[in-house]
């Protein structure tokens, strides 16, 4: 399945986090996004690990629970220790690590069809390239103090999801002002309602 011709998966991937490995977080709310070869073709490809034009027809489902897998680690590592064991903390971290050593895939620069010089891939990505690339911006996260200090746990009561808040005043509420924040607003003007029917 060529990335372009990828059966189209039955959400819209987000990448509103402000990191990819914040983004993989998302992939698990409020369902499991990541079931399938195409779902995760869409996620590789608007999460900006590939070129537009990288054909993932090798992509199986194996590769999803990869990135599940990937996903479970980072999310503990992201959230921290609160009531997590350290020995889970430190599987998590050393998992990390792990897929972070693999070689990442190799970009050329092309001449495109206008001429102009276009990032391509030197091969085929294989699935511990692209994870790689998820676990190095995680471990980047995770070790520079200004950005893990950024990091936010979405305000929506119903919304465990993080996000890199990069906002001016460090004053972003929600994951998604779209998402979250539009569902907030609704439901705080409905109380308002409802006090002012009572």
């Amino acid at each position: 399945m060529a990335l372009g011709t990828a059966s189209k998966p039955s959400y819209e991937p987000r990448f509103d986090a402000g990191r990819i490995c914040l983004d993989l977080l998302a992939t698990s709310h409020p369902v499991e996004r990541l079931d399938g070869a195409g779902a995760l073709c869409a996620w590789i490809a608007g999460a900006g690990l590939v070129p537009a034009v990288t054909p993932l027809e090798h992509v199986d489902g194996s590769w999803a629970a990869g990135f599940r897998e990937l996903r479970g680690s980072v999310g503990l590592l992201v959230r921290g220790m609160r009531g997590v064991e350290a020995p889970a903390y430190g599987r998590a971290l050393g998992r990390v690590n792990e897929v972070a050593r693999a070689a990442t895939p190799a970009p050329l620069a092309v001449p495109g069809e206008d001429g102009r010089l276009v990032r391509e891939l030197a091969g085929p990505p294989s699935c511990a390239a692209l994870l790689a690339v998820v676990a190095r911006d995680a471990v980047e996260l995770l070790t520079d103090p200004v950005a893990r200090a950024a990091v936010r746990k979405c305000e929506a009561d119903d919304c465990p999801l993080v996000y890199l808040d990069t906002s001016r005043g460090r004053r972003r509420r929600w994951c998604s002002s779209e998402v979250c924040g539009n569902r907030e607003r609704v439901a705080r003007h409905r109380r308002r309602a409802a006090l002012t029917r009572a």
